[in-house]
């Protein structure tokens, strides 16, 4: 059994940044990731927005981290020449009944430390962005796009310029968790491969089913994972926005919003869909819901301009009935397992925080080696 003194399970965003945190940290990293490169899962799959923290409850994980983390990824982005954009983004309330929602949204923004959001009536949005119809919106100007998969090079890139390797095809399928080390069995191998002083589970869609298969971790830390699959339609024809729009936030998700991609190609979505396992084709029908819904806030969607892009699943800790849940991320100190950290439930705002997450990983890993 070869011995490792850190080893990062998942090469997406958040397993990346862990990774290049500890070893710039001076950590000996080997980061495990089932598939054959990095970055396909959750990180290549979803609006690559950078979020400026508006949503989230005081005190929260995502509060913390998307507010430093947003700072963090712009400075980042800007020194390593990350393709990004800080184009801004509008919340539009569409009806009476929803301003009291804006009112709260940016009050609970101000208490995390989001202090540029501004408050606009219809005309001042519609000058903004003339194609808008709306009775109030919320701008917020640092909010941006970023280029997912340059972002991933970058940390994949910093990483192995301080010694930390990948291992591609390599799933790990279970783990022990004693004094000594934590044991990694990879794909069929009856015998562990591996034995780490500590592990990062960063596995992304597989971080909460593999804590139960951890020997070694309380049941009540063996955590269960439900997917809501996002759907992405594109538009033909150019973008009538040069901002991000997104409508009054609904129970799962934050409505059917615009989005842009750097070349200013405009998507909609992702719009909620509980699934029982994760799968990413794109129901041409599910359109007819999109229409609607883009036509509270644009009126003048053409009919037939959407068009199936892709689909993402988010990691939720609760089913379709449950309250929004916190960033989960465990330590010993926490779940009693040595060596072994757990993050769940990544999902928005992951990107945004990702670098925050790698700096908070590191320190966590600090009490365990």
């Amino acid at each position: 059994m070869d011995e490792a003194e850190c080893v990062v399970i998942g090469a997406g965003v958040i397993g990346l940044a862990c990774a290049r945190a500890l070893a710039l940290a001076g950590r000996d990293v080997i980061v495990l990731e089932a598939a054959d490169r990095f970055g396909t899962g959750i990180s290549a799959r979803n609006s690559e927005v950078i979020h400026a923290g508006i949503y989230y409850p005081q005190g929260s994980l995502k509060a913390r981290l998307c507010v430093s983390g947003r700072r963090e990824l712009y400075a980042y982005c800007a020194a390593r020449g990350i393709a990004h954009k800080r184009c801004g983004k509008l919340i539009v309330a569409t009806n009476a009944a929803q301003v009291p929602q804006f009112e709260a949204i940016a009050a609970g923004a101000a208490r995390n430390g989001v202090d540029d959001l501004r408050m606009l009536s219809a005309d001042e949005a519609k000058r903004l962005e003339p194609a808008l119809a709306c009775v109030t919106a919320l701008e917020s100007p640092s909010t941006g796009i970023v280029d997912a998969h340059g972002l991933m090079l970058a940390l994949l890139g910093d990483a192995q310029a301080r010694g930390a390797s990948v291992a591609y095809g390599a799933r790990v399928n279970r783990m022990r968790a004693e004094n000594e080390g934590v044991s990694l069995w990879i794909a069929d191998g009856a015998q562990p491969a591996l034995r780490a002083r500590l592990v990062v589970n960063a596995a992304g869609l597989g971080a909460a089913p593999l804590t139960r298969r951890v020997d070694g971790l309380a049941p009540a830390f063996a955590r269960l994972s439900h997917y809501a699959k996002g759907n992405y339609f594109s538009l033909s024809g150019r973008a009538p926005f040069s901002r991000l729009v997104y409508p009054a936030p609904v129970a799962g998700g934050l409505g059917v919003h615009l989005t842009l991609d750097l070349g200013g190609q405009a998507r909609f979505g992702p719009d909620v869909e509980w699934v029982d396992a994760p799968d990413y084709d794109v129901n041409p029908e599910r359109a007819n819901g999109f229409y609607a819904a883009i036509r509270e806030y644009w009126p003048g969607l053409p009919d037939h301009a959407l068009h199936p892009a892709y689909a993402g699943v988010r990691p939720k800790l609760g089913g379709p009935d449950a309250p929004p849940t916190d960033f989960i991320i465990e330590g010993p100190e926490r779940h009693g397992a040595p060596g072994l950290i757990n993050l769940l439930g990544i999902e928005s705002p992951g990107l945004t925080s990702s670098l925050a997450i790698g700096a908070y990983v590191a320190d966590m890993a600090e009490a365990c080696l």
